[in-house]
């Protein structure tokens, strides 16, 4: 019980930390500093992790990984309309 609390903790605080990343992304008229390929290695990595938590049980990082996974999504289609030319 207290290694899920200290599980869904950390989840919350990671998640929290990733969705302040895409507003401040959202508000850059540019997103010039933003590769996007840190995007695509997000949503690969998260994709795997995904699968290994089902495969181990983990409930904790199957939801944490899952919407990891919702964030790098975001960040990527919100980075590339930001870096469309025009």
């Amino acid at each position: 019980m207290t290694a899920d609390l200290i599980g869904w903790a950390a989840s919350a605080v990671l998640l929290a930390t990733l969705i302040r990343q895409i507003v401040t992304q959202v508000r850059d008229a540019s997103a010039r500093g933003v590769s996007k390929w840190l995007f695509a290695g997000q949503i690969v990595s998260s994709i795997g992790f995904i699968t290994y938590s089902v495969m181990v049980g983990s409930l904790v990082f199957v939801v944490t990984n899952s919407c990891i996974l919702i964030t790098a999504v975001v960040g990527q289609v919100v980075t590339a309309r930001k870096q469309r030319p025009g």
